[in-house]
């Protein structure tokens, strides 16, 4: 009703106002935070650094290890208990040290305190809030350290509530702003009156002489305003059905790009970026080695010149082509350990499409199946060589006696032995490293699983006066695959009784879990392996003695199905000496 009674202008003006005085409302309330949390992180950063020097004075006297916090009091000539209040508490909420407190053995615990959860939970926390000890307000800061958490805090007195008070010259010029404006959407609504006061006096001319609708059947009077009226109605529902067509399109354009593996960058005739994928910034850094947003900076790659001189050359030509025809430049280019194929091509408008394809899996699966096979090749040939000339030896000697020929005949059965073997492994590793995913996912007991590892391997065992230590509960359980899960562990196991020697023991613990992983050492304390050697274990066909590793019966693929078979569980595996000698496996299983 209240505005029933007001023209339009008053109208305008008032919403006008309200809107504005809503944002300037909004920008004070915003400031007055932003300020206000600006001033408690600056006291929150001069609390960290006595935190930090608490920390470091700990650490620097070996506070810690000898259980002597008191040594802390030295801090009160630096840091006097007046200015800051420091407290050391445990990870349970013991109170370890406070330089407040004479007695601070016997304070409450701490743990539920607001700043000591956050600290925990988050590495770091703060609160203001009454202190339930010395009954006085402060402001505190705690931070999270391996074995603790220090907290500091300052006296939340009027000084520091004076630091904390904002500004208010701010707000006075905002205020000012408001009023200033407040006078200038007067007289913008007076304009905009003015002009719809005219509109309206034309709609009532149309209203009288008959009820107009938008809609199909809208009728205009048969002047400029009617005319304007039925085009601009006319192209607007043009323009809306050809933008939501365009916007259909450029979705379905966009959503193609991004689901690509390729790079794909479109330019203008003058080389802006008009639309490019993630992947195409990726490998731009990489090719231009340097790590940019700004897309244009790929013409200025020397990996690059080929193209851009034929872009340039394209481009400053005045020559028409036809889309059947349109000209384009490819080519490969390496970069570092990357390998990239290249495609330009150039539009009739001389705007033109760089395609950049990573090409570096292509080729290392490449590299990689002319070593294997080079490998494997080179594996068998031993075995087949073998079995071939003992069996040469007894068809080329038919009166050779019989216990040679059984000889003879028994070496080429061993060598069989171990041909199936290496070919049985070279099949499970493939099968590890393609079909990963064919193995199906249970709940394994490992404990189970190394017992029936070690059952296995018992006459080795028994000869080589070898002690297995197993730490692994018997309740145990990941999710993982049974017959990987025991090839993993039967390979460590041959690893250490076939290389380590006699008289040695085997340990396999578990030492940590958290919500993803547990997490395994499989560890043995005989000579171990040198150093150069650790980071080339896991590789396919790897021997650290090749001649005596052959004679014990290796494949060389064994710690190679480890790895693989971990990695198929996004687990992790790595080697390392122990420092009283021998070799130790750490590696991880999902829970």
């Amino acid at each position: 009703m209240f505005f029933d009674k007001k023209t339009i202008k008053w109208k305008l003006f008032f919403y006008y106002l309200l809107l504005f005085g809503i944002f300037t409302f909004s920008i004070i309330l915003y400031q007055n935070q932003r300020e206000h949390h600006y001033r408690i992180g600056e006291i929150e950063t001069n609390l960290n650094e006595y935190t930090d020097l608490t920390n470091r004075y700990i650490e620097h006297h070996s506070i810690l290890r000898d259980n002597a916090f008191s040594r802390l009091d030295s801090l009160k000539v630096l840091v006097p208990a007046s200015k800051v209040r420091i407290s050391v508490i445990s990870p349970e909420g013991i109170v370890l040290y406070d330089n407040t407190m004479t007695d601070y053995r016997h304070m409450e615990n701490h743990k539920q305190r607001p700043e000591i959860v956050q600290a925990l939970k988050e590495g770091s926390g703060e609160n203001i809030r009454l202190s339930a000890t010395t009954n006085e307000k402060y402001i505190y800061f705690a931070k999270s350290y391996p074995n603790y958490i220090i907290r500091a805090a300052f006296i939340y007195n009027t000084q520091i509530k004076a630091f904390l008070k904002v500004d208010t010259a701010f707000i006075l010029f905002l205020i000012f702003l408001f009023i200033a404006f407040g006078f200038l959407l007067r007289y913008i609504a007076n304009h905009i009156a003015d002009s719809i006061t005219k509109l309206k006096d034309f709609a009532v001319q149309v209203r009288r002489k008959g009820d107009i609708n938008i809609n199909e059947d809208t009728q205009f009077p048969n002047d400029e305003l009617g005319l304007i009226s039925r085009e601009i109605i006319l192209l607007y529902k043009q323009l809306r059905k050809t933008k939501t067509e365009l916007m259909l399109e450029k979705e379905k354009l966009i959503s193609h790009l991004f689901v690509l593996n390729e790079g794909v960058g479109f330019f203008s005739a003058d080389k802006k970026a008009i639309l490019n994928n993630s992947h195409f910034i990726f490998y731009i850094n990489i090719i231009s080695e340097e790590t940019t947003t700004a897309i244009e900076n790929l013409f200025l790659a020397d990996e690059l010149g080929e193209m851009n001189r034929f872009i340039d050359q394209t481009i400053a030509e005045n020559t028409t082509y036809q889309l059947n025809e349109l000209p384009r430049i490819e080519y490969s280019i390496q970069k570092d350990k990357f390998h990239f194929h290249i495609q330009c091509i150039i539009f009739p408008d001389k705007s033109f499409e760089i395609l950049i394809a990573d090409q570096t899996q292509l080729m290392r699966r490449s590299i990689m199946k002319q070593q294997i096979t080079s490998n494997i090749s080179h594996e068998l040939k031993t075995p087949i060589s073998s079995v071939k000339g003992y069996l040469e030896t007894v068809l080329n000697n038919p009166d050779l006696a019989l216990s040679k020929q059984h000889y003879f005949i028994e070496k080429a059965y061993n060598q069989s032995e171990r041909l199936t073997q290496l070919v049985n492994d070279i099949s499970l590793l493939n099968k590890i490293e393609e079909y990963s995913e064919l193995y199906v996912r249970e709940k394994v007991q490992v404990k189970k699983a190394i017992t029936e590892v070690i059952e296995s391997f018992s006459d080795q065992i028994r000869q080589k006066s070898i002690q297995v230590e197993c730490t692994i509960q018997d309740d145990l359980i990941i999710n993982a695959n049974y017959s990987l899960i025991f090839s993993v562990f039967r390979n460590l196991m041959e690893n250490s009784v076939n290389y380590a020697g006699d008289n040695i023991t085997i340990s396999i613990t578990k030492y940590h879990e958290d919500n993803s992983f547990h997490y395994f050492s499989f560890s043995d304390n005989g000579p171990g392996v040198k150093e150069e050697h650790l980071s080339r274990l896991f590789e396919r066909f790897y021997r650290v003695d090749s001649g005596r590793s052959r004679k014990q019966g290796g494949t060389g693929l064994g710690l190679a199905i480890v790895k693989n078979a971990i990695i198929s569980f996004k687990g992790e595996i790595s080697a390392r000496k122990r420092k009283d000698g021998g070799l130790e496996f750490l590696f991880s299983l999902p829970r």
